[in-house]
């Protein structure tokens, strides 16, 4: 990683004359809330314009080319110019972009492979967003899992998820449906467990960390894959669960 620089406080993973990919940290928007009270910090620097989904920075212009929720950690990805952007938008809405997560969950057993199929639902209502499994439907959300590691005396279990689709907090509800709610999440998860995960392994946010952004280079042609480390503070919540740190996966 390169530190940040003129378009960026964040840590730069990849940067060409066409793209700019940063390792979003937790807390940070993807991009500034228009009805927010005050300033937040968000992954591009200057201001916005929410039509084209372009940040106006002092080096230059990005186009955000997709979102990571504010929880969420990992990789982000910027264009530098507007032909770029739609190609990567275009490669996107192709399903042609490889999007891999880390995520812990909690509960009981999962097969070492598979497949989650659910048809989503999103409503927006009072200044929340919510999504919810409609049953019954054709499924509109897919995505593939694997098993990375579990521990039995905590009951969670390490995954990495590749999302096929990308609907809103797709992993979130998809993981909670099947009763293996993400750790450190408040909306769909559990209170309770939570607060005992807490204090028992430390885990005081979200653990859901986007991890690798596979895509052809808009410009080249060539394959690109970019990664970005688990961070410290999920390292240590892993290392308390008793699960080796992810070195391997970096």
């Amino acid at each position: 990683m390169t530190p940040a620089s003129a378009m960026t406080r964040c840590d730069i993973l990849h940067e060409d004359r066409f793209l700019i990919v940063v390792n979003k940290p937790h807390g940070v928007l993807s991009h500034p809330n228009p009805k927010a009270a005050k300033p937040q910090p968000a992954a591009f620097e200057g201001s916005y314009d929410h039509d084209q989904r372009c940040f106006k920075t002092p080096a230059g212009n990005v186009w955000l080319i997709h979102r990571l929720d504010q929880d969420t950690s990992g990789v982000l990805l910027g264009a530098k110019d507007e032909k770029t952007a739609a190609a990567c938008r275009e490669a996107f809405e192709a399903e042609k972009v490889r999007k891999k997560y880390l995520a812990l969950c909690s509960g009981g057993h999962l097969k070492p492979a598979g497949v989650w199929l659910d048809h989503l639902i999103t409503a927006h209502a009072k200044h929340q967003v919510r999504t919810t499994v409609r049953h019954g439907t054709r499924p509109n959300a897919e995505a593939k899992y694997r098993v990375i590691e579990t521990n039995a005396a905590n009951r969670v279990v390490l995954i990495e998820i590749e999302l096929i689709t990308g609907k809103t907090h797709q992993i979130r509800v998809q993981a909670a449906s099947r009763q293996l709610p993400l750790v450190g999440d408040d909306v769909y998860g559990s209170f309770d467990l939570n607060r005992k995960l807490r204090k028992t392994i430390n885990a005081k946010r979200l653990f859901l960390h986007a991890h690798e952004l596979s895509l052809k280079h808009p410009a080249s042609g060539q394959p690109l894959s970019v990664k970005a480390p688990l961070p410290p503070d999920l390292n240590a919540v892993l290392a308390a669960a008793g699960m080796k740190e992810l070195a391997e996966l970096r």
